[in-house]
């Protein structure tokens, strides 16, 4: 959070103007940037608003938690109210979204969604928005896991009157979403007396801030029960506009036998992959004809295996892009695409029959199969040459069609325990954002270790992983690997930096000697002890990730410098231009680097890089301290 303090406190803070700057303060200390104009407008307009509610409803001693952030999220909820409640004399809370929006509409298709002319967009409805953060903190908090009674959430629309919102209130209210106007001021105030007390909400807010966040319900070990019973996540925001976004889109061409592209762009830990399985869930269930389709082996097998264990049939859910080349068109209601900037210039290669060798781009089939395409993507993970899965291909593919292409983007991101100063960190770091490489400062969110040596970096992740946490290890593609191994022989220890020896991960779809397949390194516990590489790390994600910076990136006076004879990656062509090697050099490292959910630990084959990555890591956790 950003700053906690009784509700009379906060009334003086905002009265002397304090609060804005001690805000602003605390938003470049935990976030690495300045906030924006407009963010710091809502602050100065919304928060003496609620400060004046709370103090006229006799709730001075209140304790206010402003900008909370949800655990391993970048979301935050504006304010948190906690206290005791008036009747049960136990713990209350109350999480409370504050818009200063004066007129609103509900989305003619929704009315979880909302329409406003300052925004080209449908957003999420008030109601829905708070909902999402009750139920996403009550599902990682343990302080309220087992009370979720304790738990309330209110929209305020502080500059609303009621016929200026009046169709959001056709939304479904309950206890974890209930909309309030200005207009109606009084009645924010009765709902506030009547869920705390005016006592001390001080040890209240202790206990929440003590309680056990619980680890992110990773994609894996949840699918099965995801795609073959009920909703498992949370969906938050963008990626519940998204979520809506498609299951609109789907009703509207079933309605009237129409057909249009979504297109859901973000990040790396934005969520994507929750949201494809989220949607190929509720679609699975709905009796909508969908399949789930990637460009990443790993990721495919891996769902084939943990969502299809006991039904066969759900194992069929998960093709490749290049299952479609001979498709009827239109044979499927929905096609979910993700990690849709793996897509391919065209799907034949050296093993396609000529009867199968249509000529058309990949992105033409993929859009030409179903009657909603959906594509999720994130532009910056391209880490082979020829991968062309981009927003601007996809909408001139869909509009040589006369198609139309709804695009959402995500901004906020649950990888890296929802650190968005880590990943600004990593970006800046590797020169994929102007600026230059900028000090690390450690938040409550990531952490960071630089190792002295390989030795170091298995030692730390291998004591990780006694302590109950998942850990692996990854390195850029510098050294030879060994693909065929003979039956009966253990894997040969291909990674060899001194006298540490490590093999890669297996290359194929069969266990080595106890190793798993290639698919299922990230996931399988076995799979501690290798050495993966880039195109079975993405997509995937483990507590501790160790990750080894290999002579195909060091740095040189002031800056980066890639070496391209330094990679083994045969992707790499003699006809691949330095400017692409050196931008898929640098992806492939983005993508090793936010793998870790809790945190990372780096190890740089060169010694200029290592004491240069200790400059930059600046207060960073000691060896000894882990």
């Amino acid at each position: 959070m950003l700053f906690r303090d009784s509700a009379a406190a906060v009334a003086a803070e905002c009265h002397s103007g304090a609060l804005f700057f001690r805000l602003t303060e605390q938003f470049v200390h935990v976030h690495g940037h300045k906030p924006g104009r407009s963010e710091v407008r809502s602050w100065e307009r919304s928060i003496p608003v609620l400060a004046s509610a709370l103090n006229d409803a006799g709730l001075g001693r209140v304790e206010v938690l402003l900008e909370y952030g949800l655990p391993l999220n970048s979301k935050r909820a504006d304010a948190v109210l906690a206290g005791v409640h008036p009747t049960t004399g136990l713990p209350s809370y109350v999480i409370v979204e504050l818009k200063q929006w004066s007129s609103a509409e509900p989305d003619d298709d929704d009315p979880s969604l909302c329409r406003l002319d300052s925004y080209p967009r449908a957003v999420l409805n008030p109601i829905a928005q708070v909902r999402g953060y009750c139920e996403y903190l009550i599902s990682f908090n343990g302080a309220l896991a087992e009370h979720p009674e304790r738990v309330n959430g209110a929209a305020y629309l502080h500059n609303a009157t009621e016929f200026g919102v009046s169709g959001l209130f056709e939304a479904e209210q309950d206890q974890y979403g209930q909309l309030f106007v200005g207009a109606r001021r009084g009645e924010f105030i009765d709902f506030l007396r009547s869920k705390l007390s005016p006592e001390s909400g001080a040890s209240a807010a202790d206990e929440l801030a003590n309680g056990k966040v619980g680890p992110s319900r990773q994609l894996m070990a949840v699918a099965a029960q995801e795609v073959r019973e009920r909703e498992q996540f949370v969906l938050l925001d963008e990626q519940q506009i998204a979520y809506r976004t498609v299951l609109n889109a789907v009703r509207r061409a079933k309605r009237s036998d129409h057909k249009e592209v979504v297109i859901v762009t973000g990040g790396p830990g934005t969520g994507k992959s929750v949201i494809a399985l989220s949607l190929l869930g509720e679609l699975y269930r709905q009796g909508t004809t969908t399949l789930h389709a990637t460009g990443s082996s790993s990721f495919t097998t891996t769902m084939r295996k943990v969502a299809g264990t006991r039904k066969r049939e759900v194992q069929d859910l998960f093709k490749y892009f290049n299952s479609f080349m001979t498709a009827e068109r239109n044979s499927l209601d929905v096609l979910i695409c993700d990690e849709a900037h793996r897509i391919r210039e065209t799907s034949a290669n050296r093993y396609t029959p000529a009867s199968n060798r249509t000529g058309k781009a990949q992105i033409e089939e993929l859009i030409d199969v179903a009657r909603v395409p959906v594509f999720l993507l994130d532009e910056h993970q391209v880490v082979r040459p020829g991968e062309m899965g981009t927003v601007a291909e996809i909408e001139a593919a869909a509009a040589k069609k006369g198609l139309h292409c709804r695009v959402v983007p995500l901004d906020s991101q649950f990888r890296c325990g929802g650190s968005d100063a880590y990943l600004r960190w990593v970006v800046r770091l590797l020169g994929l954002e102007p600026g230059g490489p900028v000090v690390w400062e450690p938040d409550d969110k990531m952490r960071l270790v630089i190792a002295d040596s390989p030795q170091e970096l298995e030692s730390l992740l291998d004591g990780f992983r006694s302590d109950g946490y998942s850990a692996r290890m990854s390195a850029g593609y510098c050294w030879k690997w060994t693909k065929k191994v003979p039956a009966g022989q253990a894997l040969p220890a291909d990674v060899v930096i001194g006298e540490w020896e490590r093999p890669w991960n297996v290359f194929g779809d069969r266990s080595v000697a106890g190793a798993p397949p290639a698919a299922l390194w990230a996931t399988d516990p076995a799979g501690f002890g290798q050495v993966g590489c880039v195109y079975t790390a993405q997509g995937f994600e483990y507590d501790w990730s160790g990750v080894i910076i290999g002579p195909d990136l060091v740095w040189r006076g002031d800056r980066w410098v890639t070496d391209r004879t330094a990679s083994r990656d045969p992707v790499f062509k003699k006809s691949t231009p330095d400017a692409d090697v050196d931008r898929l050099i640098r992806n492939t490292y983005k993508v090793l680097l936010t793998r870790g959910m809790i945190g990372t630990v780096v190890y740089s084959t060169d010694t200029e890089t290592r004491e240069r990555l200790r400059t930059l890591a600046g207060a960073t956790l000691s060896v000894a301290a882990v």
